[in-house]
């Protein structure tokens, strides 16, 4: 991949990440045109009712994915409305979809690509390469007020810590819920060396598809798992369709679509927690000191 190419993907993500500003800034008109009702109708019906797997596990409803999908719109309409349904069908044109306003899994497998593709870590795993852990001297510890309950490691990048610091004290200094639960954005997992991972992965027995044993992103120091809320009874990182839908509906996660990128942050789709340091944002992609 050419860093060209890297560069446009990197620069996508940062246009993403500001989207939610945007469209928060303009009143929206939320109706749409009339052609959309059907379209608008069959969306609020399926965000609860839809049956399918997109990550090979059964899931209900597409509401999981919602903050991500509104991102990535711009609009803050709900899939219920008309206008939601004409960006809809605006983006399903962009990338040769028919522009039917229908959410379906061939529009989200358009989504999630895009998703994976802001990730660096992945880029890396497509070219067939498993990135180095960083050297001992570029990682920082946590503080105490940083760490979750539930944590398994205490290191960062240092860079990436800097970044993860600035971005938990815009949180709470811009969200109240966040700013008066200090428990919120603390970090339960951070760099882990891959061989204590390879260690309890076999201990465990839990290798997540020996994914965690052979090439996990937290290696690479840049990876971060928060602590977004939880489902009563259900761990922190549950994999649970109810228990990752609770968390995207928090002010933690909806503040974190919405933001984190302004601090070099980009998410995967599946795990609420997890965000990774891509070093981008809207200072260094236009060339600012």
């Amino acid at each position: 991949m050419t860093m060209r190419l890297l560069a446009a993907i990197l620069m996508a993500a940062l246009l993403w990440a500001s989207g939610a500003a945007r469209a928060a800034a303009q009143a929206e008109d939320c109706v749409g045109a009339p052609e959309w009702e059907v379209a608008a109708g069959s969306n609020g019906l399926t965000l609860h009712s839809l049956e399918w797997s997109p990550f090979n596990r059964l899931e209900l409803g597409w509401e999981t994915y919602l903050p991500l999908i509104q991102q990535e719109l711009a609009t803050r309409c709900a899939p219920s409305s008309g206008a939601f349904a004409a960006r809809l069908a605006t983006f399903q044109a962009r990338y040769n979809l028919p522009g039917t306003g229908l959410f379906d899994q061939a529009t989200f497998q358009v989504f999630r690509g895009l998703w994976q593709e802001r990730r660096p870590f992945v880029l890396a795993r497509i070219r067939g390469e498993c990135p180095d852990p960083p050297p001992l001297a570029q990682l920082g510890y946590l503080v105490h007020e940083e760490e979750h309950a539930d944590r398994l490691t205490r290191l960062l990048r240092r860079d990436v810590l800097h970044a993860y610091r600035r971005m938990v004290a815009a949180a709470r200094a811009e969200v109240p819920e966040i700013g008066a639960d200090p428990e919120l954005l603390q970090i339960f997992s951070g760099f882990r060396d891959p061989e204590a991972d390879a260690a309890r992965c076999a201990r465990d027995r839990n290798c997540d598809g020996v994914a965690r044993a052979t090439c996990s992103a937290h290696r690479t120091g840049t990876a971060v798992d928060l602590y977004v809320g939880h489902l009563d009874g259900m761990g922190v990182d549950s994999l649970d369709a109810s228990a990752r839908r609770h968390q995207t509906q928090g002010p933690a996660y909806r503040w974190l679509v919405a933001n984190a990128g302004r601090f070099g942050f980009v998410p995967y789709v599946f795990e609420p927690w997890h965000w990774e340091w891509t070093g981008v944002t809207p200072e260094t992609a236009d060339g600012s000191p």
